[in-house]
């Protein structure tokens, strides 16, 4: 096949230091792409560059990709930016696509973050202001559909980590493990993330964390929402940015592109099937994420593939858990070789770029190496796979599940009882406006959903200290009362 697709140039930066010294992302990620450019040893590729994809991040700016490519004497490009509620694996997976339809010849793909510039300047008293960019990009990539119920929006807000927190606590009571000890776990995998991430030259963290550290509570370490402290969480407050550059085979051949650069996407899978967290019929065993999980296994399986680097998505405990049962990896062995969003760092609607490149990286150094990157958008509501390799022993291959999920997989319809029973099938504990409240789902008694809450401290406090997952409780007005 000519158009084989193959990445070709990647480059990462990373800042620290005073607000003076720090850039904004689009300056980020510009340097980033001269990283990229200079990686392939051709600056000759950047006349081939037809389209430049950037997922949305807290910046403003409405066409970055412009500007890159007019700072860089890159002509007549399309570019798209791509908010959030998109899969990061779908601007590889498209562009990818596109190379072998012959759409496009190269396609650059960036990312970048300076909210750690943002919080500088607050530090230091400094006022941040961005380049304004009014120009539109050519193609605004969005979700179809929102990411949670108005239910929950209405007590989980639009923060992420109460709903994973709340699917934590059910894949916690799924296991049968004892409630302390699964907790443990957890602090202790993380702990060796924060390893990785203290030895890795883009980990935004310098210093690795022991499992006390993770576990308990400390003011360097609040609640998010329970059993997240803040070390459980991904970690946005970054200077980092990112560019691949993707080409034909074809093209890295004509211009002398080294094979030494070169790293072949094998094959991606996708589920983009949308679902509100309370309205899922397993809220840890999503049908699309398995369907994309077994085609990826299935390829591998066929064609002798023995992946042996991972890096599973970890912007929460629960998504590294599931990934890793999706994929049977034994999280024993190394799961990230990133040490993951909460210490290498999670820039907002990026990171699957960074870890991604990464992934090159080791796989150039290595040629043994085939590795495995997952993602995922949303309340752990859409997830990806990509499997890489320095030799393209087989044609990439890439499917979306979304339609099949769809198929199997309907939203449990919300209940309209304001007084009744139910069963709990996860819930967490976080701050509200005043104090601590509850959040819980139920699987009602009349067949539905039903999210209930709470603001009884013995109740808090019970529910942090002991399992009540599959609890059978009692609501009025919304309220549980036992």
């Amino acid at each position: 096949m000519r158009n084989i697709p193959v990445i070709v140039g990647v480059g990462t930066v990373q800042q620290k230091g005073n607000f003076d010294e720090l850039d904004e992302a689009l300056v980020l990620m510009d340097l980033a792409f001269k990283k990229s450019l200079d990686d392939t040893t051709n600056h000759e590729i950047k006349n081939y560059i037809d389209e430049i994809q950037i997922p949305k991040g807290f910046w403003r700016y409405r066409d970055p990709g412009k500007w890159v490519a007019e700072k860089n004497d890159i002509n007549n490009v399309k570019t798209s930016v791509t908010k959030v509620g998109v899969l990061q694996q779908n601007l590889i997976n498209s562009t990818c696509n596109k190379i072998i339809n012959g759409e496009i010849r190269a396609g650059l793909i960036l990312g970048g973050e300076a909210r750690y510039k943002m919080l500088r300047a607050h530090i230091e008293n400094k006022t941040f202001n961005e380049t304004e960019l009014k120009v539109n990009p050519d193609h605004y990539i969005k979700a179809n559909d929102e990411l949670q119920h108005k239910v929950e929006e209405e007590e989980l807000g639009l923060m992420a980590v109460g709903y994973y927190a709340i699917i934590e606590s059910a894949l916690r009571a799924s296991t049968n493990k004892n409630f302390n000890e699964y907790h443990k776990d957890i602090a202790n995998l993380y702990s060796e993330f924060s390893r990785i991430g203290s030895l890795n030259d883009d980990g935004w963290i310098e210093e690795p964390l022991t499992p006390d550290e993770i576990l308990n509570q400390s003011k360097k370490n609040p609640l998010q929402a329970f059993p997240y402290n803040k070390y459980h969480c991904t970690s946005w407050n970054v200077n980092q940015s990112c560019s691949m550059i993707i080409c034909s085979e074809e093209l890295a051949d004509k211009l002398n592109i080294p094979k030494t650069k070169r790293v072949y996407p094998l094959a991606s899978s996708e589920s983009n099937h949308m679902i509100a967290p309370i309205q899922r019929p397993n809220i840890t065993d999503p049908k699309g994420m398995k369907l994309a999980a077994e085609f990826i296994l299935d390829i591998c399986a066929s064609n002798n593939i023995k992946p042996n680097l991972y890096d599973l998505y970890s912007c929460f405990p629960v998504a590294v858990h599931m990934f890793s049962k999706s994929l049977n990896v034994d999280l024993s062995k190394e799961a990230t070789i990133t040490g993951g969003m909460p210490f290498a760092g999670g820039p907002l609607n990026s990171y699957v770029l960074h870890s991604t490149i990464k992934m090159i990286l080791k796989i150039r150094n290595d040629n043994s190496k085939i590795g495995i990157v997952t993602g995922v958008s949303g309340m752990m509501t859409k997830q990806s796979y990509a499997l890489w390799s320095k030799n393209p022993d087989i044609e990439f291959s890439f499917k979306d599940f979304t339609s099949e999920a769809s198929k199997e997989e309907a939203p449990v319809k919300i209940s309209s009882l304001s007084d009744g029973a139910g069963t709990i099938i996860g819930y967490t504990t976080l701050k509200s406006t005043y104090h601590k409240k509850a959040v819980i789902y139920l699987d009602c008694d009349d067949g539905k959903r039903k999210l209930i809450t709470s603001s009884d401290e013995s109740i808090i406090k019970s529910m942090e200290s002991e399992e009540w997952v599959k609890r059978k409780v009692y609501f009025k007005e919304n309220q549980l009362v036992y």
